[in-house]
């Protein structure tokens, strides 16, 4: 048997994919990017200024930044197209917000706004692209400490 040493050619050697898991995974980011825009375009409406989206930071990726009145507020938005797993908000988890806090942290450092107030905001959203989205805003959802 002859063996010869390379790369391998696209598709050799890889397992096939699972079209199920693949068509899955892009509706869910599909529903989420739809989630930021509906809460981009609900906290223009509420009065905020939207500076960021999609912040990326070590810590992982802050969805929205926005200024409301003097306060630097981080966005976390939670889209779900059913109540099937409970409220979107419960999504964001002890260790969820933990990292959102440290990826705040590092965005103020990066901008050197870190001595101005800030806090934490959740944008929970039901609802699909084809369905009027039921949209709830939770100020101060996560204790920074």
């Amino acid at each position: 048997m002859h063996c010869s040493s390379g790369t391998l050619r696209s598709g050799q050697g890889e397992p096939p994919e699972d079209s199920g898991t693949v068509n899955a995974s892009r509706q869910r980011q599909a529903i989420g990017r739809w989630g930021e825009e509906v809460a981009a375009r609900y906290l223009t409406v509420q009065g905020y200024t939207i500076l960021s989206r999609n912040y990326r930071t070590p810590a992982g990726e802050l969805d929205i930044v926005a200024r409301d009145g003097d306060a630097i507020v981080f966005v976390e938005v939670k889209t779900r197209r059913t109540s099937s797993f409970g409220p979107p908000q419960a999504a964001v988890t002890p260790a969820k917000a933990a990292h959102i806090i440290t990826a705040a942290q590092h965005y103020l450092q990066d901008t050197a706004q870190i001595d101005g107030d800030w806090r934490i905001d959740v944008v929970a959203i039901f609802g699909s692209p084809k369905s009027s989205p039921e949209i709830t805003l939770i100020r101060s959802a996560v204790e920074a400490n």
